[in-house]
């Protein structure tokens, strides 16, 4: 009994604490009226949606940190991010649909708030309607769009972004080939690396790190928070009420949230997130369907597929997964290529019979596109298996080796396209192995544990 009374006091405490601590910092938070003068707003689902939304403003940023991190330049004044958080209504899982800034959409009729000029519904690029009407236009704008009713209003810049990262220690992510950015200075090797708050901006910023542009920085965005929910959720952070002021007072320092988030939603959050793992978080992209749509006077946008996009608004209305619930999969190692875009054929090196049928089975069941009629190899005495590749093919040839730890890599000039493997008596099985910006799922939906480090 005295152990209990111990245990519920300190429970207590911690809570009475969490809430002292947390009602202190209710009134730090810069409050913007995002969802004034609204009508005709779409119906309210289950669970909690808050858009989250990723300013480029840079007003607490040193001069120092401008050269090193190359945030100079004006501001635009309008979002480099825009997410809808669905928080489910048991609090057991998050769904996170990222919004491409230069999705097509049309704006309700409003008020210019540079102008002062009243405007009538019109196009423009997504990311431009907090230019012209500030939050209560993006907001506006994201529910005509998509029919969801939003509950909170959460706007980061670049500075609170930073220190949250800082606050945490540093998020780690993994990239399976190098990230180099020009424009943000982004020079990441591949590997694993801890990074601190000033790179990780460039991280989840960069456009140019590779060929995907915004569509690859939406996934970098969605892979860093669900590094950001692991770490928060394995390192003890929401169980010690000092810590999670540090991070909250970090976070909400600068940043601007609707009147009504306040103390009771952050507690709320905070016990919701004590039960998180990188499961528990699921990542997309509204679905698009035509890439360089052009608009006169906008220029090229990205344009959703209608049918795709109403069935995934659907599944956060009605407070649903988006993606299937399976039993955890053992983790893959992140490669270049994804195993689906990889044909190879598969030879028997060794006397063992059934050998390269075996091969071929495992590499097929993780993805590979093997001919599926293995053959025997001239050589027979084959003892470490090789991966023969032509030099042009040398990203598919690594990402193959990969899921053949130990194997051979020998170049064979004019082999073309198709891989071959040749297996020898140290075959032992296949790793499992996932492309950095593979998709499953009909929405294209990944989940936390599947792009966190391994």
């Amino acid at each position: 009994m005295r152990v209990v009374t111990t245990i519920s006091v300190v429970v207590l405490a911690s809570a009475g604490i969490g809430h002292a601590v947390v009602t202190s910092l209710d009134a730090d938070i810069a409050r913007v009226d995002p969802f004034k003068d609204m009508k005709n707003r779409p119906q309210a689902g289950n669970g909690m949606n808050v858009l989250l939304v990723g300013t480029d403003g840079r007003d607490k940023i040193t001069e120092a940190e401008r050269r090193k991190y190359r945030l100079g330049g004006a501001p635009c004044h309008c979002t480099d991010t825009i997410m809808i958080v669905h928080i489910s209504e048991d609090r057991e899982h998050a769904s996170i649909v990222s919004l491409p800034r230069d999705s097509y959409a049309e704006t309700p009729e409003h008020t210019d708030a540079v102008t002062g000029r009243r405007h009538g519904p019109h196009p423009l690029k997504l990311n431009a309607a907090y230019a012209e009407g500030g939050p209560n236009l993006t907001v506006r704008t994201v529910e005509n769009m998509t029919h969801v009713k939003i509950d909170h209003y959460l706007e980061v810049d670049f500075t609170s972004f930073m220190k949250t990262v800082d606050v945490l220690g540093g998020v780690r992510i993994c990239t399976a080939q190098p990230l180099k950015d020009s424009y943000t200075g982004l020079d990441l090797a591949a590997g694993s690396h801890l990074l601190g708050g000033g790179q990780a901006l460039q991280y989840v910023r960069s456009r140019h790190a590779d060929g995907s542009s915004d569509l690859g920085r939406m996934q970098r965005q969605q892979r860093f928070l669900a590094a950001l929910v692991e770490h928060a959720t394995s390192s003890g952070v929401l169980l010690n009420p000092m810590k999670f002021r540090d991070v909250t007072r970090a976070v909400l320092g600068s940043v601007r949230a609707d009147k009504g988030f306040g103390t009771d939603e952050l507690l709320d959050l905070g016990r919701a997130m004590r039960n998180f793992s990188p499961s528990s978080s699921e990542f997309t992209t509204v679905p698009i369907g035509q890439m360089g749509y052009v608009v006169k006077g906008i220029g090229s946008t990205l344009k959703w597929d209608e049918k795709k996009a109403g069935k995934l608004f659907r599944a956060l209305r009605d407070d649903k997964p988006l993606a299937e619930r399976r039993a955890p999969r053992p983790k893959a190692v992140r490669v270049a290529v994804a195993p689906q875009q990889i044909r190879v054929q598969v030879e028997n090196g060794t006397a063992t019979t059934g050998l390269g049928k075996r091969v071929d089975s495992a590499l097929s069941a993780t993805g590979f596109r093997t001919t599926g009629r293995p053959t025997t190899a001239k050589d027979h005495a084959v003892r470490r298996t090789v991966v023969a590749y032509d030099p042009r093919w040398d990203r598919s040839a690594k990402s193959l080796a990969t899921a053949l730890p130990g194997s051979e890599l020998r170049a064979v000039r004019g082999q073309g396209p198709l891989l071959k493997v040749i297996a020898g008596a140290d075959f032992r099985q296949v790793t499992r192995v996932r492309a950095e910006d593979q998709h499953q799922g009909e929405f294209g939906v990944v989940t936390g544990d599947q792009v966190v480090c391994p």
